[in-house]
């Protein structure tokens, strides 16, 4: 069974880098988004427009994710899904989730969450760097490999 890329796409800053290794490997690479985006016309390339609404990609990509697909997502409760269906998951800056790391990040998130509801500022994520690209280009490869063995 071949690896396939789901990629939560909608805010995903690392587009371009999925589409070159999807190309390099030959990865099925499914781009799941709310709104229509150009993507090269490629019979590996798919693009899923889901209707508005929350969760609704979410909910698309968490019930095809499993074993022998690479989900790349920055949203930790969809991370938290696909890990648990025995998807590879990676988030845009490179940081990889798996079911060592995925209960921490829910943690995190929650408590920022609360901090925010509270009032709390909290500054938000730091600004998208090269040095992300290259983690996340790093870690899709080893998510990669990984997917390719389990499958």
């Amino acid at each position: 069974m071949p690896v396939v890329l789901y990629v939560d796409a909608d805010a995903c800053p690392v587009k371009d880098e999925i589409l070159r290794v999807g190309s390099r490997l030959r990865l099925k690479t499914v781009f799941v988004s709310n709104s229509w985006m150009r993507l090269p016309d490629d019979p590996l390339v798919e693009r899923v427009v889901v209707p508005q609404g929350p969760n609704v990609a979410d909910d698309w990509i968490a019930e095809r994710a499993g074993r022998g697909s690479v989900v790349v997502t920055a949203d930790v409760p969809l991370a938290d899904r696909c890990v648990k269906a025995g998807a590879r998951v990676i988030a845009p800056n490179g940081r990889s989730f798996d079911t060592d790391s995925i209960g921490m990040a829910l943690a995190t998130r929650d408590l920022m969450e609360d901090l925010r509801s509270a009032g709390a500022i909290t500054g938000g994520p730091r600004p998208f760097a090269p040095k992300d690209r290259q983690a996340f280009l790093q870690g899709l490869d080893r998510e990669i490999r990984r997917a390719t063995r389990e499958a």
